[in-house]
């Protein structure tokens, strides 16, 4: 018999097909083609990059491709709610991150809710932002806000969209800082650093690693970390508490969650490959090595982060006075 594993494998999905409507099969031989892992932010962010580590092990794990998909716009709105529309089936996934959860509290009519309309499956990693400048602005916090203070309304800074972490980021620097820099929002951070390359906007607040080349190259220049402790692989980069600036420190996280519906089986077999890759040492180095914090957990860890995240962010929003009309 010719291909005899082939033969065998489609006779086990059209009796699948046959009895999907209990359900049973149709979970036992998951996956049966390929898995499509949403990233609602451009191709070489920071989101990007985790994603594309995990998604290749995963590919292997499961014995699917898994195919990551980029749909960026609208601080990652376009994305999620393309992800929470798709069929509760495994066979679309979406990168989770915190600007969904920071997006609840700034549209008024935001088409989705992170923790209504998605079944978490596993978080993936932590990460610091650090403030870069391009080279010609500033080597120090101190000298970057006395040029502000020299130059009111002259610098600027960028973030990946109105409302996201780097917006909001900003506007508590300006805030604490005292001073007047203008907001020059992107579709990414990708965009948004090519725009510093050139000279075009002054500095930024993104997440490390996809700021971590330009800054080996000396292409652009760390002066702080946005976090409580200084970073292992920026170890002579002061946190902004340790320059002047108290009581601005965050972290984002990355996360795997499916629609609302998925069941529960294959939620549980995702969380275990996923979890399993987190542990293996190569992976761990390739995202250490990049800036990121490997996780893993349960889905329901992970559930229970993103309930307190929401009630974390609501407050952030509400003091910085940031509003998106749409």
């Amino acid at each position: 018999m010719r291909n005899p594993i082939r033969r065998a494998r489609l006779a086990l999905a059209a009796l699948c097909w046959a009895i999907a409507s209990a359900g049973a099969c149709a979970q036992a031989v998951y996956p049966r083609h390929a898995v499509k892992l949403i990233v609602p932010w451009p191709a070489g962010g920071s989101v990007d990059i985790a994603a594309r580590v995990i998604a290749e092990q995963l590919s292997v794990n499961l014995g699917q491709p898994v195919i990551v998909d980029n749909r960026p716009g609208a601080a990652g709105n376009i994305g999620a709610t393309m992800a929470a529309q798709s069929a509760p089936d495994g066979y679309t996934l979406l990168m989770a991150t915190t600007a969904m959860i920071i997006n609840r509290s700034l549209y008024r009519n935001l088409p989705f809710d992170l923790a209504r309309d998605f079944t978490p499956v596993s978080q993936l990693v932590t990460l610091s932002y650090v403030l870069v400048a391009h080279p010609s602005v500033a080597n120090s916090v101190p000298e970057l806000i006395a040029k502000a203070k020299a130059n009111p309304g002259q610098l600027s800074y960028a973030s990946s969209g109105p409302g996201t972490q780097l917006h909001l980021i900003g506007e508590g620097f300006k805030r604490q800082a005292g001073i007047d820099i203008v907001h020059v929002p992107y579709k990414g951070a990708p965009p948004a650093l090519a725009d510093m390359l050139g000279g075009h906007v002054h500095l930024m607040f993104p997440g490390f690693p996809v700021v971590e080349p330009l800054l080996k190259s000396g292409q652009l220049k760390a002066l702080a970390v946005v976090s409580k402790r200084r970073l292992a692989l920026l170890p002579n980069v002061p946190t902004l508490a340790q320059v002047g600036v108290p009581n601005l420190h965050f972290t984002e996280w990355y996360g795997v969650v499916a629609p609302a519906g998925t069941p529960d089986k294959i939620v549980a077999q995702l969380n275990g490959e996923i979890v399993k890759i987190l542990k293996m040492p190569d992976v761990r180095q390739r995202l250490a090595g990049r800036g990121f914090d490997p996780v893993g957990g349960t889905s329901q860890e992970f559930a229970e982060l993103i309930l307190a995240e929401q009630k974390k962010w609501a407050a952030t929003v509400a003091q910085s006075g940031v509003r998106v009309d749409e």
